[in-house]
């Protein structure tokens, strides 16, 4: 495997039908969106529980116990079960759950996952989660390598720009840079065409100065613009 197919997150799987599917692994950063974007959703159905409970009496404060268990761990997997490995945030999010061979998601693992999150919530703020996912080479968390999963980007329709489809043209750099910042801009700029737009994207917000005012795809196609810039200054 050559250095820059390291850099992607795509992975390739032969199935047993001899079809060829690539699955485009979903990093820490956007699967901590996704998350917090279901807290939201649970929270707000808890404050309309909690103002419904207030007026029940001692039997609110049981319909609360009950609320707090259903939406801590009913929540996250029936969506996966029943909603093709999307909870609400990972949809808003383009994200899915799915098996580690392509295949949607069962209620065995979509249970073994969610019950391990209180491991991987563990000490604080899903500590150990985000640990396991920098260590490991799919970005999974502890309840991943249990039930055999992988949260993916779900296919948008819209196709990666293969290399030399587009001419980006060149920019200079805003600023002076470093041999070793030039070599790193030159070096993306020839490899970005090979990565999904997602995974771009993401290398190009490590640049924060060089990318000020725009993000996403935009941000990667200037880091682009002025490595071919710093590459035809070499070459000149």
């Amino acid at each position: 495997m050559t250095s820059s197919a390291r850099l992607d997150t795509v992975r390739r799987l032969a199935t047993p039908e001899g079809c060829v599917i690539d699955l485009r692994l979903a990093g820490p950063v956007v699967r901590a969106r996704a998350w917090l974007i279901d807290f939201l959703i649970r929270l707000a159905v808890w404050l309309l529980l909690v103002l419904v409970a207030s007026r029940l009496g001692d039997f609110g404060a049981g319909l609360l116990l009950l609320a707090a268990f259903l939406l801590e761990w009913l929540y996250p997997t029936a969506f996966e079960v029943w909603f093709h490995g999307q909870t609400p945030g990972k949809k808003a999010c383009g994200l899915a759950v799915v098996h580690d061979d392509g295949r949607p998601l069962g209620g065995n693992a979509a249970f073994i996952r969610n019950t391990l999150r209180a491991i991987d919530f563990l000490p604080l703020l899903y500590a150990t989660g985000f640990v396991s996912s920098l260590l490991n080479a799919d970005g999974k968390r502890l309840g991943d390598l249990a039930a055999g999963t992988l949260v993916v980007h779900v296919e948008s329709g819209r196709r990666p720009v293969v290399s030399g489809s587009i001419e980006v043209g060149s920019e200079p750099p805003p600023c002076a840079l470093s041999r070793e910042e030039q070599l790193v801009l030159i070096e993306f700029s020839q490899r970005a065409p090979r990565l999904t737009p997602e995974r771009a994207a993401e290398l190009a917000a490590a640049a924060a100065p060089l990318v000020a005012g725009v993000d996403g795809e935009a941000g990667a196609l200037r880091l682009r613009r002025i490595g071919n810039f710093l590459l035809g200054s070499r070459e000149g």
